[in-house]
């Protein structure tokens, strides 16, 4: 049995046929790709959702030259540590590279029913095209699709944390794990670009509802080689919404260069209530 729950009334999902079908009537087909449509348009934010196209392309090439490999083995590995069965959600899961790398790990040592959810849902057909044998949605992290107490293990990567989501879907005691960008994080990329570059700022790691088990803190240069793997890397973050045409034409004249990669991936076990 699956962990979809109908978007709209909440009821559970049963696959019947090509679509996902609740008891009051509810239908969201299957697409060609695998995926299924779980997001409401009431979900939808009015500023940017999700990854374009080029984007997604752009971030899927960059990742399968190995760039960032140190975080992904770093991730299966504590992934592997703390996964003790049942099902993983990777929630803001994009084109699907970490969550297949995941699946890959945890299954050559046991099951593990995997999902991964994603508010683009161009990302989320690249994933389900990419991995057919995992469970790709379009939701969103703040509406997840997704049965109480249902998961356990949550991990997500440098995407919107909505910790009171989070909470709901985990089983008692169940395992969060996060990466996000640290201190020096692209810090060189950011010197060649910005009049005043600024480092990033991380906040405190103490999340309500959760006990911190584990953090663990990875830096790596990358050697960026081409101009075109540059642009794939700031298509990939933040500053990538907020650059002017000065700072763009900064970027199309680097060639090549080495730039810092900095993360915390930060493990977090479930409290009981009665110790929130």
């Amino acid at each position: 049995m699956g962990i979809y729950i109908c978007p709209v009334c909440g009821k559970p999902l049963e696959i019947a046929g090509n679509a996902y079908k609740c008891e009051k009537g509810h239908s969201f087909d299957i697409s060609r790709s695998g995926y299924v449509n779980l997001l409401l348009s009431k979900h939808i934010g009015k500023t940017v959702h999700g990854d374009n196209k080029l984007m997604v392309r752009a971030r899927r090439e960059f990742l399968e030259k190995g760039y960032y490999s140190p975080l992904c083995e770093a991730l299966c590995r504590t992934c592997s540590k703390y996964f003790s069965g049942g099902v993983l959600l990777d929630a803001g899961c994009g084109e699907g590279y970490y969550t297949s790398a995941v699946a890959r790990t945890l299954r050559e040592s046991g099951s593990a029913e995997v999902y991964g959810i994603d508010i683009s849902k161009i990302a989320v057909e690249f994933a389900a095209k990419r991995s057919p044998d995992i469970n790709y949605s379009a939701a969103s992290v703040f509406h997840l699709p997704v049965k109480e107490a249902s998961c356990g293990m949550v991990i997500t990567l440098f995407a919107p944390y909505c910790g009171e989501e989070f909470q709901r879907v985990l089983s008692s005691e169940g395992v969060l794990v996060m990466a996000i960008p640290s201190t020096d994080h692209l810090w060189e990329l950011k010197q060649k670009i910005y009049d005043i570059p600024y480092k990033n700022e991380v906040k405190p790691f103490d999340l309500e509802g959760f006990r911190l088990l584990e953090n663990e803190h990875i830096r790596f240069t990358m050697d960026i080689a081409s101009q075109t793997d540059l642009q794939q890397l700031f298509s990939m973050t933040p500053y990538y919404y907020r650059t002017g045409p000065e700072q763009q034409k900064r970027l199309e004249a680097i060639e090549s260069l080495s730039v810092t990669a900095e993360f915390e991936l930060l493990t977090y076990r479930l409290t009981a209530k009665n110790e929130q």
